[in-house]
């Protein structure tokens, strides 16, 4: 199995930047296609972002194009979340996944990922 714990979150003033760390235990993490999700109250969880176990290939949300950064350091089997230009909306509770193997067009969709972490605050507020 594959545990994920992240980190990171904060509050932070509109226009600021965070960035989030995703720690995975195990090995062989660098055959895991890894991503963030984010939730908030009354709402269905939403995919933020998606990198490829290469590293290759990264995804992102139409809402946090351009804003946010996906990244990931295989040494320290960890996948990070720079997120700038932070707004209100952004507020929520970012949640990290992982899925072994490929990235596929349902990239998505939660059904894709096997693993989950247990997320990480962030509050954007003046």
């Amino acid at each position: 199995q594959v545990q994920l714990v992240e980190s990171g979150g904060g509050l932070v003033q509109p226009g600021g930047s965070l960035r989030l760390s995703c720690a995975a235990s195990g090995r062989s993490f660098n055959s895991y296609s890894m991503a963030w999700f984010r939730q908030t109250p009354g709402k269905e969880r939403e995919f933020v972002a998606a990198i490829s176990w290469s590293g290759s290939y990264t995804y992102y949300a139409d809402s946090v194009k351009g804003r946010f950064i996906i990244s990931r350091d295989d040494a320290k089997n960890t996948v990070y979340l720079q997120m700038n230009s932070l707004q209100f909306e952004d507020t929520a509770v970012y949640v990290c996944a992982a899925v072994q193997g490929s990235l596929y067009s349902d990239y998505q969709k939660q059904t894709e990922y096997e693993y989950w972490g247990q997320g990480t605050q962030v509050t954007v507020s003046s």
